[in-house]
């Protein structure tokens, strides 16, 4: 590792990393040495204070690369699944939002002329309480927020506000696409479709804060369905079969659910449509996953694969 200024160098850096560059200190430490030697041979030998300032120099620049380049590296754990338990649902909800709540599931679903917000008991699937839309919405993400349940529509830039009875007590407006909602208690956090996250004012719907969500440095498009658990945004990604884990600071992906083979479409003689649908009973680590025109939805436990 070196000694002299190298070695201190070399010890302040691989420390200074470890706490936002998730690679292993051996990588941080080859990245620190390959650097330093390059510099050494495309600089004339140089002592003084001006060899201390070129080794200054030197940590600035390989510091603010590597974090620059973190998204790129970032590691990323994967999961799989296994099913606790399976509930009824209607085959006929095209579901677009979810959200669990005191012993109920509370849905949103899609479609002009049958979008609806439904309240579901988990157990039997019974739909207990239903308030359809005007047949021109069509509708997406939802969430409760305190004793309100916010709904968004797909293209027509209107959320709806109800009380826990269904009654409407208000309207949002907002200047993109609705797709998912959720919230983290002090910002909802929206898709529209894209790789954005959008944290946007709890009174006034405005854009506090919009994030670029990444796995490996690339962009994470058609980011859709949200669920806020534990600190971390999950998210679904519309037509594919897994899941999203992703640090709401900084946008990137930590973590693919693989969510793959959870249910057989040749199993039912009507058609089923994608993954669509999360819901966190958080008082009982319960978590529920289900798709659009699904006869099911699943409780199921993830489980960090080491392979």
């Amino acid at each position: 590792t070196g000694t002299g200024h190298g070695g201190d160098d070399l010890t302040w850096f691989t420390e200074y990393t470890r706490s936002f560059f998730p690679i292993s200190r051996f990588l941080r430490e080859k990245a620190f040495i390959c650097f330093h030697k390059s510099l050494q041979r495309l600089t004339p030998p140089i002592s003084g204070p001006c060899q201390d300032m070129k080794r200054h120099l030197a940590l600035f620049v390989l510091t603010t690369f590597f974090i620059i380049c973190r998204p790129c590296f970032a590691l990323v754990d994967h999961y799989t699944y296994s099913i606790v338990k399976t509930y009824p649902h209607d085959r006929t909800a095209f579901t677009q939002g979810l959200f669990y709540h005191d012993g109920h599931l509370y849905e949103s679903t899609g479609l002009r002329g049958q979008s609806n917000l439904r309240k579901v008991a988990v157990g039997s699937g019974e739909i207990k309480k239903i308030r359809s839309l005007p047949s021109a919405f069509f509708g997406e993400g939802t969430t409760l927020f305190r004793d309100k349940i916010y709904q968004l529509t797909w293209q027509s830039r209107t959320g709806f506000i109800y009380d826990m009875d269904f009654n409407l007590s208000g309207r949002f407006q907002y200047n993109t696409e609705g797709w998912g909602l959720t919230n983290d208690g002090r910002h909802f956090i929206m898709t529209d479709g894209s790789h954005n996250l959008y944290f946007r004012d709890t009174k006034n719907f405005a854009i506090r804060k919009k994030l670029e969500v990444t796995y490996k440095g690339q962009p994470v498009r058609h980011l859709n369905e949200l669920e806020y658990i534990d600190g971390m945004v999950y998210a679904n990604v519309w037509k594919k079969d897994y899941v999203v884990i992703i640090d709401p600071d900084s946008g990137v992906v930590t973590g693919v659910v693989d969510l793959s083979d959870m249910i057989n479409p040749e199993d039912y003689n009507h058609r089923l449509d994608v993954l669509n649908g999360i819901a966190y009973d958080a008082d009982n680590d319960r978590l529920f996953v289900t798709g659009k025109l699904w006869p099911l939805i699943f409780e199921i436990k993830i489980h960090r694969r080491e392979d």
